[in-house]
């Protein structure tokens, strides 16, 4: 739903035809089945690739295992973060999986943050805010946890449900999905800023909605309920502000990026239907069919990353799970290149779950299926 989708022409009656329009326009094209997603339009040429590097950047000591990484952030002095599932512990079901560790901008581990945290549960997404204090998303205990730069938690926004607890059980999805209630999450994914400082929380696979935090911890407000309509979510999957506070929203299973200002106003959905070829590989199960899950289909966005405020324009990076590319976009959402694609050797792709791009060409993903992060380096051509 473009900006200003009405503003051509100053007859009322055709301002208002041009807007519907447009909004049905956007409602079918964030709804394409997968064999129309995949071709291109004609009157488009198909986005470049673009080359990239690609190094397996974590160098844990031989004690330390990695298993699946979650996320992946990195501060202003090039320390990566990285909260991972390799520290199982309980059975063989159910258990915890929840380890927040820290490595310097060459890779090696130097400290484990939140050791033994009640909060650890099922590992999400970590970002870091821009006075360097560190934030977790933990969807199996549903709270989101501020750590300060020292690796003191200084804030708890949600609430475990008590082990003695008649509900203390996995989360179950009834549909509809019950009422979302303030303070509280219900698998919980992750959170971004404004300039104001304050905190926006995609709340996240049940609740579907964005919470709105106050610099001081108070919950202002939420928008969003689950559905397929616009400012409907289906998996809010990952969250990032750009520095007009606009907040973009991966609506994950809905296939789609929908952009609000700070009060929960829709402005515009951004999709990425690029073409790909018909045997491109599939990171893991059988092939996707127009009638699989939307979170496995092209275009589904798992993870998102806005670059910081510079020099140049802000861009912002989105990537699927198949076939498994990143995709650069604008921030009004043209899309100017993609890369890689789904597999296990280097500068392939097994469920990007989560980015961080402290450059424009420098790319640091987080893989579900491969246990690491890739360090990439883009090499655009134009």
């Amino acid at each position: 739903m473009p900006q200003g989708a009405g503003a051509q022409g100053s007859r009322p009656g055709r301002t208002a035809r041009m807007g519907a329009i447009a909004l049905q326009a956007c409602l079918a094209l964030c709804l394409t089945p997968l064999a129309a997603a995949a071709q291109p339009q004609a009157s488009e040429p198909s986005p470049p690739e673009i080359p990239f590097d690609s190094v397996d950047f974590l160098k844990p000591p031989p004690d330390v295992n990695l298993g699946e990484i979650a996320g992946v952030a990195v501060n202003k002095q090039g320390h990566v973060f990285v909260f991972q599932r390799g520290n199982t512990s309980g059975p063989a079901y159910g258990a915890a999986a929840a380890q927040l560790l820290e490595f310097d901008s060459e890779g090696k581990l130097l400290r484990e943050i939140g050791k033994g945290l009640y909060a650890w549960s099922f590992a999400h997404a970590v970002r870091i805010d821009p006075q360097g204090n560190i934030w977790a998303a933990d969807k199996g205990s549903d709270m989101v946890v501020k750590f300060n730069p020292a690796g003191k938690v200084t804030m708890v926004i949600g609430r475990k449900v008590e082990a003695a607890a008649v509900d203390a059980h996995p989360l179950e999805h009834p549909m509809p999905p019950l009422p979302a209630v303030d303070g509280y999450f219900r698998q919980v994914t992750d959170m971004a800023w404004d300039s104001q400082g304050n905190t926006y929380i995609s709340d996240g696979y049940i609740n579907s909605r964005v919470a709105k935090i106050a610099p001081d911890g108070q919950w202002l407000k939420s928008w969003g309920s689950y559905g397929t309509q616009p400012g409907q979510f289906n998996q809010l999957h990952s969250i990032a502000v750009d520095a007009e506070d606009r907040v973009y929203v991966a609506d994950r299973s809905n296939r789609r990026i929908q952009v609000f200002d700070t009060e929960g106003k829709l402005l515009k959905i951004i999709t990425f239907p690029v073409p790909f070829p018909d045997n491109a590989p599939v990171p893991i199960g059988d092939r996707p069919t127009p009638t699989s899950p939307g979170y496995l289909l092209q275009g589904a966005p798992w993870a998102i990353c806005i670059t910081p405020k510079g020099a140049g324009p802000q861009v912002l990076y989105a990537a699927d799970a198949w076939p498994g590319r990143i995709y650069k976009l604008s921030l009004d959402g043209k899309v100017l290149g993609w890369l890689g694609g789904a597999g296990k050797g280097l500068k392939q792709f097994g469920w990007i779950h989560e980015i961080a791009c402290p450059s424009e060409n420098q790319l640091f993903v987080a893989e579900i299926l491969n246990w690491r992060v890739q360090k990439l380096t883009l090499h655009p051509t134009h």
